[in-house]
């Protein structure tokens, strides 16, 4: 690779790149893997995947269109960035599809080689977006890819055909040699990954490194430019995704609460991914099930949690649908299970790849009966880690379902997170029912499952085998105590009074909502309150807010059933309170509801995420300001 450089490097503080093409086009492995090149070399970076909703779009087509964004930076940083800074477009759809969100004056990089009459008419293009004028706002520069890529792969022996579809890594070689990427951990993991199949894994080399030379030697790019390491808490720093974060903090919660882990789980986009990585782990003892439906997983892990298991069952909207009964089931049952679902764009089949938030109102009323469930929702890829464990915590102390409300951003998006110290993981250990709880009027010892424990109300937790501990359980309703299975209508109140008393009484073992307000709890005119994805978004707005000088408070729920303790007070403290949700308003209900106050919805229901500029118009809005100059939440990082 040339090594020379007759270009001007210049420093940014930080870039947004959006790589798009066909989705056969290796967008997604083309973004991560200069995510993770980023990352190791000491970047901050925050990643928005964004995937075709149709299988196999026909190729060309803007149903087929597949991008990856990443935001890269030398500071901290709270989102993939409102627009990218440059796009990568690999056909006419990808341009056609994407161009809008680029920043004005930002770069344009198009594969030259696939703008042709036909890729046109499959993008809907009546003309050449590249000589119409139509790009005359960006600077545009125009590559021949594929054929660069087939002529470099044809040395190695590589059929045409075989050989186009390296074209992604001239790409990635152009870009990285453009940011100044390092080259070396890419090269490696491209010898690694395609070490099965050595042709493949030459073309790609070659295609990489024909890419990094174009850069250093066409003379189409003026300059450079270098994005420095960001100056992050010392640690050990690994890339995650909100999904794999998640598997990984079950099998710590596992661990520390020295269970079997158990998921039951029928494939579903976008949760299929927690299958995939729990089931790489069965050294951890954890024991994966493919269901043959939804109903079948979430069945098969309420047997394992009766067996003494951690059981889990991961899905989407469609399939929590399916679920409802069964979880009621276990309301009843008052057993520990996980139900993690990942929300995506409904109703029904929906937009099964897009992101969204309208499963709250679902997680909290969706079982018939009276059958309330704390739900627990990430605010960050890696804050899923935390709230996996949280979530165990919960289930397993006080003997209850919890709901676990991630999305497709989250699950998909990654950032660098700091690996946990292992010794300052809570300790969940459970200790199991081993001895009789009761003596019967003839004075024999006896078993009664639902003695409950003064403190949390949570029933005892038997594994079946133990000798005399035997009882039974079922979907009809219990007799306090004892069990058995009870038509009383007295019995059926207080049982429906308790269930409800113990999921309220958690508010008591949960952090205070904690507010970010300059002033104190109460001094900002405008509370801006968030839960799960929205956290980055809302930040980052607040941050421009206050770039110009005005107060605005932030609150974010982690816990959204029960709310923490103190959400009351906070929420009356503020004159107005604006809610961003990607749904019309579930949250807003919910507090309006309990807490009588006049709660503004700021809703977005279009498969994609907020952006700070967004939040930042609302909020000065309602503190009767005007936008004015905009400031990117990157030039105010805290």
């Amino acid at each position: 690779m040339s090594t020379a450089t007759r270009h001007q490097t210049t420093e940014l503080d930080r870039v947004v790149i959006r790589f798009a093409g066909d989705s056969g086009d290796g967008m997604q492995l083309t973004g991560t893997q200069f995510t993770s090149v980023s990352s190791m070399f000491g970047n901050d970076t925050a990643t928005l995947p964004d995937f075709p909703a149709e299988i196999r779009a026909p190729a060309g087509t803007l149903a087929g269109v597949s991008a990856f964004q990443v935001h890269i930076s030398d500071h901290d940083i709270l989102t993939p960035g409102d627009q990218p800074s440059v796009l990568v477009a690999m056909n006419p759809a990808a341009l056609k599809t994407n161009v809008g969100a680029v920043a004005p004056g930002g770069t344009v990089i198009v594969n030259v080689d696939a703008f042709d009459e036909r890729a046109f008419e499959k993008a809907n293009y009546t003309s050449n977006p590249l000589t119409d004028g139509s790009l005359v706002g960006y600077k545009v520069y125009e590559v021949p890819m594929t054929s660069l890529t087939m002529e470099v792969a044809k040395a190695a022996g590589v059929k045409p055909r075989d050989a186009e579809r390296s074209k992604n890594f001239f790409a990635l070689g152009l870009v990285s040699w453009l940011y100044s990427r390092p080259v070396d951990g890419t090269l490696g993991w491209i010898e690694k990954r395609f070490a099965s199949t050595p042709l493949v894994l030459d073309a790609n080399t070659r295609a990489f490194k024909a890419g990094y030379n174009f850069g250093e030697t066409a003379e189409l790019f003026e300059v450079n430019y270098q994005v420095r390491p960001a100056a992050l808490e010392p640690g050990v720093y690994t890339n995650i995704t909100g999904n794999t974060a998640l598997a990984w903090g079950l099998i710590a919660a596992a661990h520390q609460a020295n269970l079997p882990l158990f998921l039951g789980s029928y494939p579903i986009t976008p949760a299929s991914d927690i299958l995939h990585e729990l089931s790489k782990h069965k050294h951890f003892g954890v024991r994966t099930v493919q269901a043959e439906d939804e109903i079948a997983g979430v069945g098969a892990a309420i047997g394992a949690a009766f067996g003494g298991s951690l059981g889990v069952t991961t899905t989407s909207g469609p399939g929590a649908d399916l679920k409802s009964e069964s979880v009621g089931m276990a309301v009843s049952l008052e057993l520990p299970l996980l139900v993690i679902n990942i929300q995506r764009g409904g109703p029904s089949t929906g937009l099964p790849t897009k992101t969204e938030q309208s499963d709250l109102l679902h997680a909290m009323y969706s079982r018939h009966g009276e059958a309330p469930v704390p739900i627990v929702a990430p605010m960050t890829p890696s804050h899923c880690f935390e709230v996996a464990i949280e979530a165990a915590r919960i289930a397993v102390k006080y003997r209850t379902p919890v709901i676990v409300l991630s999305d497709g951003y989250l699950a998909n998006g990654a950032e660098p997170w700091r690996l946990p110290d292992p010794a300052t993981l809570p300790d969940l250990r459970v200790e199991f029912a081993t001895e009789t709880n009761h003596t019967e009027e003839d004075g024999t010892p006896a078993f009664w499952p639902y003695v409950r424990d003064e403190e949390t109300l949570a029933r005892p937790w038997a594994v079946p085998g133990t000798p005399g501990l035997e009882h039974r359980i079922g979907a009809l309703e219990k007799e306090d105590g004892s069990g058995n299975v009870s038509y009383d209508p007295v019995n059926h109140e207080r049982m429906v009074h308790l269930r409800a008393a113990k999921v309220a009484g958690i508010a008591k073992d949960i952090a205070l909502l904690e507010v970010d307000d300059l002033g104190g709890i109460g001094a900002a005119p405008v509370l801006v309150l968030g839960w799960g994805s929205t956290f980055g978004a809302i930040a980052a707005g607040v941050r421009r807010v206050r770039a110009r000088g005005l107060s605005v408070a932030h609150a974010h729920l982690v816990h959204l059933n029960p709310f923490p303790s103190n959400l009351g007070e906070v929420l009356g403290a503020y004159d107005k309170v604006l809610v961003p949700e990607a749904n019309l308003g579930q949250l807003a209900k919910m507090v309006r509801a309990d807490f009588l106050v006049d709660a503004r919805t700021l809703s977005k229901v279009q498969g994609v995420p907020f952006r700070a500029a967004e939040i930042e118009e609302v909020v000065l809005e309602m503190l009767g300001a005007t936008s004015g100059t905009t400031i990117d939440e990157e030039d105010v990082a805290s």
